[in-house]
């Protein structure tokens, strides 16, 4: 049910200022709706699914840590893939569409004009992007999910098992009905470290971070070479 009307959602391609695409703000209402119903049927607190800050220094070192480990060699993979991809005829398909036209090189980087658009943006990525999909797949799927598949192990205190797994699959999943592009499954990957932090702190803080994050690190990767 909650796919279909995603499905559906996200084909309404209207752009909207401080707001943008106005299908995606609607499948964001859709996820904030289904925890708060959930709880409300329940009687339950959304505190239960991890909307709240703490414990905030926890939260706050997790997504520094991500920042500081991850998101450098994801920026070196994104320039070697683009360096490589668009000098191959063979894999210059593996290329978004038209951006190899627009792909400046390493000689052309440059630093990306702070422009109230690309503010706008930002702020987009936290409240309209991040939060609700943290909410709903990290604190309330993920939630569920734990209760019938207890994670078999741990790492650094997060719940590593079949829920994680499940959650991170139907995260990627819901992200290919937009564009109905493949690569859109490579979110697997994120998924599977935003539900590791959730369970590892007890709160969507971290995750919802480190979500809006990687979108505008790769927003600001894009600025830098294109031309």
């Amino acid at each position: 049910m909650v796919a279909a009307l995603v499905a559906a959602l996200v084909r309404i391609n209207i752009t909207l200022p401080a707001i943008g695409h106005l299908g995606s703000a609607l499948v964001a209402v859709l996820f904030l709706y289904v925890p708060v119903f959930y709880a409300w049927r329940r009687t339950e607190d959304l505190y239960d699914y991890g909307f709240h800050a703490a414990p905030v220094k926890q939260g706050l070192l997790t997504a520094a840590g991500a920042f500081g480990v991850i998101f450098p060699v994801f920026a070196l993979g994104y320039f070697a893939f683009y360096e490589i991809a668009c000098n191959s005829e063979l894999l210059a398909h593996l290329v978004p569409h038209n951006m190899c036209s627009r792909y400046g090189g390493l000689a052309g980087l440059h630093a990306p004009a702070m422009t109230q658009k690309l503010l706008e943006f930002c702020a987009v990525q936290l409240v309209v992007v991040a939060l609700p999909e943290e909410l709903f797949f990290r604190g309330f799927l993920l939630g569920l999910l734990e209760r019938h598949f207890p994670p078999k192990r741990r790492i650094l205190g997060g719940g590593v098992g079949l829920a994680l797994v499940i959650s991170a699959a139907m995260f990627a999943l819901i992200h290919l009905p937009k564009d109905g592009d493949p690569r859109a499954l490579a979110t697997f990957f994120p998924g599977l470290l935003f539900g590791w932090m959730r369970s590892a702190t007890g709160s969507i803080m971290a995750s919802t971070l480190t979500h809006a994050g990687s979108n505008i690190l790769i927003r600001f990767l894009d600025l830098m070479v294109l031309r």
